[in-house]
């Protein structure tokens, strides 16, 4: 199999009359280069026409004997509560002859898996590098997902230890970039759970065995899995950060009625003596002893009684 990167007329021409199958990976070509490239290849119109515009959903779409294949790829970023766009889109248009690639410069892996296959010295099958090329599409994925858990782990520690505005805008972030993947993950996941036949079974195509694509199947499958799991730990940290305002909430309410409750014998005694002022001058409160004895001291022994008994209680503590 030979591998281009840029719009060899000649070169394709010579491939196509050797029957040579060939790997056409185009980054951003323009709309003129798309034409162009289609009426060399004799793509459907349709096909051209959504190429050119891109903006499409996952799909398979069969014209004669060859097919556009649309995927969303992953594009990892750090952290991925900022990833606000994580999809790349890509075109494959597949026939006997060739697949060609079309998708944007942020998506890189397409670029690992050339190196490996052109330095690959083993006799492989058509069907086996239209696998490959589809298999590196989708386990795109795999790096932010491991991202993704890393993330929720320390954002349940976050929100335990005390989060704050901060940790609650990157909940609702992640439930954004959640749903994009998911969006994208499960329509590629039905796609190929009923017409994966479809792809393995064009025209010229190269006959290999069929569980390539079932292997495909299974990782969307593990994927998408992943992906609601991630939702509800997301969720679950919503919730958690709500437990934990209301129970700081809680906290500070009972402080202050700790501080309230010590306080109301002290408002009784000072406006009973206030209210009996000249009674306690007369009969009472005769001398300075008297004055920090029965005053002072009857506040000071009826605080402190307050706040033994709510430790007695165990209502001064954090977890009380």
């Amino acid at each position: 199999m030979r591998i281009l990167d840029t719009i060899d007329e000649a070169l394709i021409a010579q491939l196509r009359a050797q029957q040579e199958f060939f790997w056409l990976d185009l980054l951003s070509p323009s709309a003129d280069d798309v034409q162009r490239l289609g009426t060399v290849l004799g793509w459907h119109p349709l096909a051209i026409e959504d190429t050119q515009r891109m903006g499409q959903r996952p799909k398979l779409d069969v014209y004669g004997d060859g097919a556009l294949l649309v995927l969303q790829a992953a594009v990892e970023v750090h952290p991925e509560d900022e990833n606000d766009h994580p999809l790349e889109e890509v075109h494959c248009h597949l026939s006997g002859d060739f697949i060609v690639t079309v998708h944007g410069a942020r998506f890189a892996d397409l670029g690992q898996v050339r190196g490996l296959l052109e330095h690959s010295t083993a006799p492989k099958t058509e069907r086996y590098y239209v696998y490959k090329i589809i298999d590196v599409i989708v386990d795109s994925y795999f790096p932010v997902l491991s991202d993704l858990d890393e993330e929720i782990n320390d954002l349940e520690d976050a929100i335990v230890a005390g989060g704050g505005r901060r940790e609650l805008q990157q909940t609702f972030a992640l439930k954004r970039l959640l749903l994009k993947l998911r969006r994208a993950v499960v329509p590629m996941r039905d796609l190929f759970a009923r017409q994966a036949e479809v792809i393995t079974d064009l025209a010229g195509l190269e006959s290999d065995s069929h569980d390539y694509f079932r292997d495909i199947y299974d990782h969307l499958i593990r994927i998408t899995d992943e992906l609601d799991g991630y939702h509800e730990m997301v969720s679950g940290c919503t919730d958690l950060y709500l437990s934990t305002v209301a129970n700081r909430q809680g906290e500070s309410s009972k402080q202050l009625a700790i501080i309230a409750s010590i306080f109301l014998p002290l408002s009784f005694l000072t406006g009973f003596f206030g209210m009996n002022f000249d009674w306690s001058v007369a009969h009472v409160l005769s001398g300075p002893w008297s004055f920090f004895l029965l005053g002072m001291g009857s506040m000071a022994l009826s605080a402190g009684f307050m706040w033994w008994w709510f430790r007695h209680k165990g209502w001064t503590g954090t977890d009380g």
